[in-house]
């Protein structure tokens, strides 16, 4: 009888481009989440929190980080 030899394919990045990833998401999250929030139901309501910094320049300026960690983590010396 012969031996049936199974073929495992190997992942496309090593870990530590993973982990790299996973740190970008977690800025993305963390960019989304300090978006949120806020605001009012009624149109003729003004909220003054709608421009705070939190919104203004943090959140965009976490999400931009994230998605350069993404794109580090997609260029750094990938598995061959």
């Amino acid at each position: 009888m012969k031996k049936e030899t199974t073929q495992t394919q190997e992942f496309l990045f090593g870990k530590k481009n993973y982990i790299i990833m996973l740190i970008g998401i977690v800025f993305i999250a963390a960019g989304f989440i300090a978006m949120a929030g806020g605001g009012s139901d009624d149109p003729n309501v003004f909220n003054e929190e709608i421009y705070n910094w939190q919104r203004i320049r943090l959140a965009p300026t976490l999400v931009i980080i994230g998605l350069g960690i993404e794109i580090y983590a997609i260029l750094a010396d990938p598995k061959k």
